[in-house]
């Protein structure tokens, strides 16, 4: 499968990239790719929620009533849930929402992901290309160049570069990753998925073990 390669103003530059049919032409899974979103966003609560309990309540441990003979339910402590004040019957506790899939299902479901992009001609391919420092205003004539200012877009780089990273940190609908940092979500997150050249390489490495 190949795709044409652009440069930075948005131009062919005669050159294609050959995407890998292993990663970006296989069956899509779709549960797989539900799972591996559901892990993804199970991991970003934070699950510090918490609720006092009747031992966890002030207030008197007097029994506030005779046992026998009210006419009404019997009741030993002003804490308990059923009444005003009290503590709460089987609130939230502290929890962890995280679970475990394997290795070989998460690079499945990252390779259904790149596969349902390429299908929908969402994937960019992009020379590589840094700036001298890091300005906004330089990534901003990027995304224009690519016809992607209003559209949600992740760009993935082979390699860190700070000041690209930095130039893109203004723009909400815009993330600026590498190619290991790449996620079933993120991917599927974006309209616009924008591959460097020197990402290919270290994706398909990544999703061919």
């Amino acid at each position: 499968m190949k795709v044409a390669v652009l440069d930075i103003n948005g131009k062919d530059t005669g050159r294609k990239a050959e995407l890998s049919k292993d990663v970006f032409a296989i069956e899509p899974n779709n549960h797989a790719v539900y799972l591996d979103v559901k892990q993804y966003l199970a991991n970003q609560r934070q699950g510090t929620h918490k609720a006092k309990e009747r031992a966890e309540i002030a207030g008197s441990t007097r029994k506030i009533k005779k046992q026998k003979g009210t006419g009404t339910a019997r009741a030993g402590s002003i804490k308990s849930g059923v009444f005003k004040g009290g503590g709460r019957m089987f609130g939230p506790r502290p929890r962890s929402y995280s679970f475990k899939l394997n290795k070989n299902l998460k690079r499945l479901a990252r390779k259904s992901a790149l596969t349902m992009k390429a299908n929908d001609n969402s994937i960019v391919v992009l020379e590589d290309f840094n700036f001298e420092t890091p300005k906004t205003k330089n990534f901003t004539a990027i995304l224009k160049a690519l016809d992607i200012q209003d559209k949600k877009s992740l760009f993935v780089l082979g390699a860190s570069n700070n000041n690209v990273y930095l130039s893109s940190r203004n723009f909400e609908g815009s993330e600026v990753i590498i190619n290991s940092e790449l996620s079933t979500y993120k991917i599927l997150n974006a309209n616009k998925l924008v591959l460097l050249e020197s990402s290919l390489e270290g994706i398909e490495t990544n999703l061919s073990k």
